[in-house]
């Protein structure tokens, strides 16, 4: 699997490390709040509030320049439309690779 990198925020700031921090900042406090979010309405199994909270996850995805992830998690979110839980397992992984990604920057 590919592995998070700050290439796509380093190229945001503009080697300004200020705006740099404050965006590693958003993504350590958004991310998981959103993944959380994403865990509550699993559990409830509102699919509509699921590909919603995958919508929001994909965001944090992209800037971290995870382009495979990004399909993949694109890919569940259409799913999720048809009230499909396929491509669950790989979203998974992903949110646990940048999980354990956003403790070590």
């Amino acid at each position: 699997m590919e592995q998070p990198n700050l290439a796509y925020v380093e190229q945001l700031a503009r080697g300004d490390d200020k705006i740099r921090q404050t965006l590693i900042d958003v993504i350590k406090t958004e991310f998981p709040e959103e993944k959380k979010e994403y865990q509550d309405s699993l559990d409830k199994k509102d699919y509509k509030k699921i590909e919603e909270n995958v919508h929001k996850i994909k965001h944090k995805i992209s800037i971290l320049g995870l382009e495979k992830s990004y399909e993949l998690a694109n890919v569940y979110e259409h799913n999720l439309r048809e009230k499909s839980m396929q491509g669950e397992t790989d979203f998974e992984q992903i949110l646990n690779t940048i999980s354990a990604y956003i403790k070590t920057i």
